[in-house]
This record gives C-alpha cells, structure tokens and sequence, in this order.
C-alpha cells in the first residue's frame, strides 16, 4: 500500500486562527493539535483545534509544494477553499477518527 499524504487546515473557529500543515499520518497529526501534545506549539498558543478542510496528494512533493502555496495565500483565499468543502466549518475530526 502506497503511503498517504494529506494537506490540512486547522482553526480555533471562524473568525480565528488558521493554521496549514502537510503530514502522512493525518488522524495521529491532528490528535496532537487537539491535545496540545506540542505545548509550545502555534496551534496550542493559538487554540487551533478544529479540522476543517484536508485534501490527499500523490506524494511527499506534491503535498508540501501545495502545503507551501497555501499558506502564502491570503486569508480570505483560505476562507474561500474552506467553505467550499465545508460550508459550516464542522470540525471534520469524526470524519477521519471514524
């Protein structure tokens, strides 16, 4: 089985924070946003827990080059790719936890 690679955003709500990270290991990544596992890190500052938008990429390259685009994107832009896959911004954890 070939391995996954995923793009993902993070919020601490609506009008929030946003954060966007690349992992192989979506569900372990976004645990540790959820449970602060990193205390010093951005999304434990930032209260960022929820995930609202993710997306699967061919390959390692891929994602972080997609990773990299994204965030230097402004945010209404990120808004933009957001609500067009997740309208209300549910928290999507359920989505990939199963």
């Amino acid at each position: 089985m070939d391995k996954q690679f995923f793009v993902y955003m993070m919020a601490s709500g609506r009008r929030g924070t946003i954060y966007t990270g690349v992992t192989s290991d979506l569900v372990g990544r976004v645990w540790q946003h959820r449970t602060h596992a990193i205390a010093d890190s951005f999304t434990a500052r930032y209260g960022v827990t929820q995930l609202v938008w993710f997306e699967e990429q061919g390959d390692a390259e891929a994602a972080i080059t997609r990773e990299k685009r994204i965030k230097e994107w402004r945010r209404p832009w990120e808004v933009e790719l957001i609500e067009a896959a997740n309208p209300r911004w549910d928290d999507l954890w359920d989505e990939i936890a199963g």
